[in-house]
């Protein structure tokens, strides 16, 4: 199916909220920086430090809408009322020049992505437990019960796609789980398809 130089390779990284997926994203790009991220469209409000243009394109419900009716996002979903998505330009560009990228989205987009660009390599990272997990989120403080309960639910949810995904990997040890992530994208490209 392709032609011409070595295309490169995506990953997609996925993780329930409360794995620890940010606090392992900012570990790699620490150690790995010449890995490209692909930066997400959100119309969310920025957290804490986060900056528009580097940690996530922030805009418009009405523009993010815009860019879904010209057909501009490999993927795009709604997650607790806010939507958020991955503009085509900037996955294709980076790859046709034959640079890595990492997506870090969620499980639904984890698979609208596969199903686009089946060489796409899905990692899901997981908490040590559920209730681990449920007491990583509880113990954040950052949500209401309500917000809290949908966060639970919605790990229920990405819990059960976690078997569509390519590989799998537990965060009980944060540096285990940092360096069990950067030997999946190290290894060498597969001839053919997997499976």
């Amino acid at each position: 199916m392709s032609n011409g130089p070595e295309k490169g390779r995506i990953y997609v990284i996925s993780a329930p909220s409360g794995t620890g997926k940010t606090t392992i994203i900012k570990r790699i790009k620490e150690l790995r920086p010449a890995i490209r991220f692909s930066i997400s469209a959100a119309t969310r409000r920025p957290r804490g430090i986060e900056v528009h243009g580097k940690d996530y394109y922030f805009i418009s419900e009405s523009e993010f809408r815009q860019k879904v009716e010209a057909g501009e996002f490999v993927e795009w979903e709604e997650v607790f009322g806010n939507l958020y998505g991955t503009l085509k330009s900037e996955l294709v560009d980076t790859v046709m020049k034959g640079e890595d990228v990492i997506l870090e989205i969620d499980v639904k987009g984890a698979l609208n992505v596969k199903s686009q660009f089946p060489e796409a390599i899905l990692i899901f990272l997981l908490p040590p437990s559920f209730d681990e997990l449920v007491a990583r989120l509880t113990g954040r403080n950052t949500e209401g019960p309500e917000e809290l309960q949908r966060r639970i639910s919605r790990a229920e949810m990405e819990f059960s796609f976690k078997e569509k995904f390519d590989h799998c990997v537990v965060n009980n040890d944060l540096d285990k789980c940092v360096e069990e992530v950067l030997e999946l994208l190290e290894k060498p490209k597969k001839v053919g398809g997997n499976q």
